[in-house]
């Protein structure tokens, strides 16, 4: 039992981890490269990751570099970035590409934060759903009595703490991203 509870929770981890990575893509204030991650570059054929085709260094707070490995890649890195839904234009100066990052309105603050919410949301959706599927898991080892009644409840509880703790955790993210929006 104590192996079937450790595969939910890893899966739980894992709901926890994807909600912070996709939190980190969403831009705030500053001038963070994780907004490109998701960004592919055309390099021979081939979609490959930014930060697989050059350098990307913050020099400002307000600014990304992308200094790339080939200079034949500043074009496809150029127009990867325009087609993004970053919504920012890159600036092509020959030998890099600068990303400027205005300063957000209180309106578009407003919205990336019911943005971070509804992520958030749907982290807990998957948290839960875990614990259902946990829940279910639990009560099919009854049937087949491989676990007594009480290993059941005690397995149950166990779940229900960990969709607990889960869940504060994506709480704290998602109050931690949006106190980071909101900041002017």
């Amino acid at each position: 039992m104590k192996a079937t509870i450790k595969k939910f929770e890893d899966k739980m981890t894992k709901s926890c981890a994807a909600l912070d990575e996709e939190l980190a893509t969403i831009r705030a204030g500053r001038a963070n490269p994780n907004v490109l991650n998701k960004i592919m570059v055309e390099y021979y054929g081939v979609p490959t990751p930014m930060q697989q085709v050059g350098n990307i260094s913050v020099p400002e707070p307000r600014i990304i570099q992308i200094n790339p490995w080939e200079k034949s890649l500043l074009k496809s890195i150029e127009k990867a970035i325009q087609v993004s839904d970053l919504g920012i234009n890159p600036t092509n100066d020959g030998t890099c590409i600068r990303l400027v990052f205005p300063e957000l309105t209180e309106e578009r603050r407003k919205d990336l934060s019911k943005d971070v919410k509804k992520k958030g949301e749907a982290a807990k959706v998957a948290i839960r759903n875990i614990r259902r599927d946990a829940n279910d898991t639990l009560k099919k080892m009854e049937k087949a009595t491989e676990i007594t009644e009480d290993e059941r409840k005690e397995g149950e509880e166990k779940i229900q703490k960990l969709t607990d703790k889960y869940i504060e955790k994506v709480d704290k993210s998602v109050e931690v991203k949006t106190k980071e929006i909101m900041t002017v």
